[in-house]
């Protein structure tokens, strides 16, 4: 018996729910490590097994490669009316690489404890993937269409700004997603228990841009033991201390608002944005997450500098992370260049733009039937993603992306944590759960 039928099951053979956790266990043990260089395994093994699965309920979908090994995979399901717009299930296979030793469980395992699979990929976004392939496959099977064309695609490199995925299929076969007008995606859809009376289902209407960025100081080479007072080490380090302290300020974009009137209304409290602590500290771990939408942020993550103790390097680079919110990318930008001085040089590494959307229309309320319909005290609620998604390569061809990957999950999982986080992991319940939401989200949509 698989770990998957080990676990507690529901529902008949050959269904949706009985299948998802094995999905997602096999997705996992496929090392896709992105490490952004182009040295990691590539997507193309990840890409062959999503195909293989379609394939066997009939499906005829292709696969499309950037480069050797930079695969990803596509199908469109034709709808009960294919005159409607279409909609687009779109997730990424690749994930960030762990360090097995940091983990409780290998990290490429897939082992199913405590109630969870576990691994990497688990939340970001093998899950995603496992329940849209269950899902779909059972439609399938049964003969089940959806009221509209479906298109799924399955790409590669979203975790380094998905230039050899999304983007590439966007530039290059625009034409698979021809009449699509929407779409669903990653980090969206999840639960936030607020008492045992109404439980909050957080949709993505928006995400912030960002500026991958290396920071560069050029200084006076010369001898490690002499007086320097012009090295670059010492020049950048300052720049880059000022800047992962600076805060920026709080700036309150139409999204945050509408989460923020939402929460001030589901805890019985006003909340002022420029006073969040305490109200962070009730949202558990939902926090870390909504902390960085009420802000530009920029987080140094590497440096880089010389090659011998005895030698003082002539230039010093390092690595940061900015995101800027919607509407803010110029104000980002200066306050960046203020904070660091004039003796910094920045150059950006990769960019792309901030999405904003309203939460509104048919498919926002096929959401909410779909999710009450699981969930009788389920609410959905419209907020920022302090990341982004390849829904921004998707947007350039006018289709509206919402992150809605749907789970309900135990109020003390520390859900944000696991994004890139060490033991990383998903309850099995929330996929039976997602599954059945998605399900009916399609016949709703």
């Amino acid at each position: 018996m698989s770990d998957a039928a080990a676990a507690e099951d529901t529902g008949s053979a050959g269904t949706a729910e009985q299948e998802v956790a094995g999905l997602c266990q096999d997705l996992i043990r496929i090392d896709t490590s992105n490490y952004g260089d182009g040295s990691g395994p590539g997507e193309r093994a990840a890409a062959e097994y999503v195909a293989e699965k379609l394939a066997e309920v009939g499906l005829e979908p292709q696969i499309f490669e950037s480069r050797p090994g930079r695969a990803s995979t596509v199908v469109r399901i034709e709808g009960a009316d294919p005159s409607r717009p279409g909609l687009l299930i779109h997730g990424h296979t690749d994930v960030v690489p762990a360090n097995a030793d940091d983990w409780t469980r290998h990290p490429f395992s897939g082992e199913i404890a405590d109630g969870c699979v576990w691994g990497r990929g688990a939340v970001d976004m093998k899950d995603m993937d496992a329940m849209t392939l269950a899902v779909i496959r059972d439609r399938v099977r049964t003969g089940r269409k959806p009221p509209r064309d479906v298109v799924l695609a399955f790409v590669a490199d979203e975790e380094a700004g998905g230039v050899h995925g999304a983007r590439y299929l966007v530039d290059r076969h625009p034409e698979l997603f021809e009449g699509v007008t929407e779409a669903i995606s990653e980090v969206g859809g999840f639960s936030f228990t607020v008492n045992e009376k109404l439980r909050l289902y957080l949709v993505e209407t928006a995400q912030k841009g960002m500026h991958w960025m290396r920071l560069t100081v050029e200084g006076t080479a010369g001898h490690g033991s002499m007086t320097n007072d012009d090295n670059a080490i010492t020049e950048l380090c300052e720049a880059v201390a000022r800047l992962g302290r600076h805060r920026f300020p709080v700036r309150v974009t139409k999204t945050v608002r509408s989460f923020l009137d939402e929460l001030s209304d589901a805890l019985g409290t006003d909340l002022d944005p420029e006073n969040m602590e305490e109200t962070l500290a009730r949202l558990g771990g939902i926090a870390k997450i909504i902390g960085a939408t009420l802000r530009n942020t920029a987080a140094p993550t590497q440096l880089e500098a010389g090659y011998k103790v005895n030698v003082i390097p002539g230039q010093a680079t390092a690595a940061v992370d900015g995101r800027f919110l919607p509407g803010f990318e110029e104000e980002f930008l200066a306050d960046l260049d203020r904070v660091l001085g004039p003796r910094v040089r920045r150059e950006t590494v990769h960019s792309d733009k901030a999405l904003e959307t309203t939460f509104d229309g048919a498919l926002v309320d096929a959401m909410q039937a779909a999710l009450r319909a699981e969930d009788p005290i389920a609410h959905a609620v419209p907020y920022m993603l302090s990341g982004g998604t390849d829904a921004k390569s998707f947007d350039d061809l006018g289709i509206r992306g919402f992150g809605f990957a749907p789970l309900k999950l135990p109020p003390e999982l520390d859900f944000a944590g696991m994004f890139h986080g060490v033991d990383e992991r998903v309850p099995v319940d929330g996929l039976r759960f997602g599954t059945r939401v998605l399900d009916r989200f399609l016949d709703l949509s």
